[in-house]
């Protein structure tokens, strides 16, 4: 009966610290730990996978508790009872916990209960917990006492390949010693020497592509060459390529040959040749990125073929493919493949998908210059063109004298500003009847009824419709702008952006909808008195551009142009008006008379009664 088959990992796993390979500083201050007896209560192992963590502790536990030793020494025998059961992991008093399954306080508590014991036939007792940071917070809390202040002959050994997700705390209480990865020199000897031992027919060049591909793993290499040992003798590079699904590096020197000559039917020849022959599209993308990775470090470093990861007897191609490349052009292939691996793998067709992004590799990169599209220059005006605004009031037919105000000041500029395309709306005709002709094209009585009321057209153009409300309305008139937008449009046809302002004084509505403006003359001195008698159902409208003068506008109701000669006269004179009563002290009946009615139409209702008994 045959007995039972090892692995190579297994059969050749580091029994005492000098055939750690790879690991000089681990195995140097273990070793004068050990010989020293200077023994820390907690270890932590930590690096990357295959790189002797869990053979560490093993021989770190042979090294405590061998019986040919009267203390703890660097070089167990290999040979006693102890040390073959704990090379087995049947031993008593070396415990090794998987922490992936064993991942709850309870676990660790049951562990630490376990711990107060004394070793039943080792000098030392040794908990080797692997994978240690799948524990879970409360398990790491419940390990910090312990840890810190373990039982008399126990130690602690964690091994992670994840530091970063131990605890700070535990992190403290142990002493760190970081597997690096094995130096590829130090693997491809460590191979051999397997090779030599297992009668492995494999030449050179296939050891150097296994010792590349582990990426400094020894298990990963191990476990390679257990492979290849099944293949029929003499085992060639080749074979390892085949067997791994890569694509070899001769193959790929050919495809950046390819992308060299910038020809693109040579590089669609060169990638179909190696997709025809079953090489993976990603295989394919990532050994090119390796391949150009060398040619950057060639290029950079011409002397020092020893830098590149490509097997010896390709390097001697490398100088003269980097030359002809240039660095430039390389840096800039490998920062156009940056994430082209992730879309390859989720693209429904990585063939054609790969075929694109080579052949896109071949295209001359476009410049910052010519990057940046030019933009077209819109129709918009400048806004030194912006049309001076225009106030409330309809403007006077001839100006004759200089106005002490700015605003008016700025009035005689308006026939010399030009638009691109004359507004028939805005000739002829004054504001307050087209804020009126807006007001009609709204649908909702109601909005109408608060835009009457609280706002007013201020300035018209061919692009721009300034409206401007009460400030303690914004609000709910800036909740209807589409409303009153879409009006601006029905009213005066075109489409105009439309702006609303907050005023700062109050701004009183007419009952009547349609009211033209009258107003005083521009000379007048000091505004008109309280006692003038007013038109009747009259609105005191504030100006655009507060002057120095106030000035009060009177509404009519009907229309009336200006009149031929302003001036104070003309207005006091009693043409079927009552006089409006003064703003702060309105008359009861008609100022509540007034207000209730607005508030029905606001509403869309109606008054039935107003009870004035009240009022006085």
């Amino acid at each position: 009966m045959s007995s039972t088959y090892q692995p190579l990992h297994h059969k050749y796993r580091p029994q005492r610290f000098d055939q750690l390979v790879g690991q000089e500083a681990i195995t140097a201050t273990l070793g004068n730990a050990l010989t020293s007896n200077r023994i820390a209560p907690a270890y932590l192992f930590s690096g990357p996978r295959g790189t002797g963590k869990t053979s560490s502790a093993r021989i770190l536990a042979r090294s405590l508790n061998c019986q040919n030793s009267d203390g703890p020494t660097p070089e167990p025998c290999g040979t006693c009872d102890l040390c073959r059961t704990i090379a087995s992991g049947t031993a008593l008093d070396v415990i090794e916990i998987d922490a992936a399954s064993n991942t709850g306080v309870d676990n660790i508590r049951e562990l630490i209960e376990r711990s107060r014991f004394a070793p039943v036939q080792a000098r030392w007792k040794v908990y080797v917990v692997d994978e240690c940071h799948m524990l879970s917070t409360a398990a790491f809390n419940a390990l910090l006492k312990t840890l810190e202040e373990p039982p008399p002959q126990v130690v602690f050994v964690l091994a992670t390949t994840d530091p970063q997700r131990v605890l700070p705390t535990i992190l403290s209480r142990c002493q760190r010693f970081d597997f690096r990865r094995i130096p590829l020199d130090a693997l491809e000897q460590h191979l051999t020497w397997i090779a030599e031992q297992e009668s492995i027919a494999i030449q050179p060049e296939a050891i150097h592509v296994v010792a590349q591909r582990s990426q400094g793993g020894l298990r990963d290499a191990e476990s390679l060459l257990d492979q290849l040992s099944l293949l029929p003798p003499p085992i060639e590079a080749n074979a390892v390529w085949d067997l791994l699904g890569a694509v070899p590096e001769q193959e790929l020197l050919a495809l950046a040959q390819a992308m060299t000559s910038s020809e693109p039917v040579a590089l669609l020849e060169a990638t179909r040749n190696l997709l025809d022959r079953g090489r993976d599209p990603g295989a394919v993308l990532q050994g090119l990125a390796g391949v150009l990775r060398d040619l950057v470090l060639m290029a950079a470093a011409p002397n020092r073929p020893e830098l590149t990861g490509v097997s010896p007897q390709f390097r001697d191609q490398l100088p003269e493919l980097a030359k002809s490349i240039g660095r430039t052009r390389l840096l800039q292939w490998q920062a156009q493949l940056r994430g082209a691996e992730q879309q390859l793998r989720q693209s429904v067709q990585p063939r054609l998908w790969l075929e694109v992004l080579l052949l896109g590799l071949l295209a001359e990169p476009m410049s910052p210059a010519l990057a940046t599209a030019p933009r077209t220059p819109q129709a918009t005006p400048a806004p030194a063109a912006v049309p001076v605004p225009v106030p409330v009031a309809a403007p006077a037919p001839a100006p004759t004298a200089p106005s002490p105000s700015p605003a008016q000041a700025k009035t005689p500029e308006l026939p010399t500003v030009a638009t691109a395309t004359p507004v028939p709306a805005t000739s002829g005709t004054n504001l307050p009847e087209l804020w009126q002709q807006i007001l009609g094209s709204l649908e909702l009585p109601s909005t109408r009824m608060l835009l009457s009321q609280q706002a007013q057209l201020v300035r018209l153009d061919a692009n721009r419709a300034v409206v401007q409300v009460a400030g303690n309305w914004m609000g709910m008139v800036q909740s209807r702008a589409s409303l009153l937008e879409q009006a601006v449009a029905k009213a005066l046809g075109g489409s105009r952006q439309l702006i609303i302002e907050a005023s700062t004084n109050a701004i009183a509505a007419p009952s009547a909808p349609s009211a033209p403006v009258v107003q005083p003359p521009q000379a007048a001195p000091a505004p008109v008195e309280t006692e003038t008698p007013q038109l009747p159902k009259t609105e005191v409208v504030p100006a655009v551009v507060e002057a120095p003068t106030p000035i009060t506008r009177l509404t009519t109701q009907e229309p009336a142009k200006p009149p031929p000669t302003p001036s104070p006269v003309a207005i006091s004179q009693p043409v079927q008006v009552e006089p409006v009563q003064n703003p702060a002290n309105p008359s009861p009946a008609s100022g509540l008379d007034r207000q209730a009615k607005n508030l029905a139409d606001f509403f869309n209702g109606q008054v039935l009664d107003v009870d004035t008994d009240g009022i006085g």
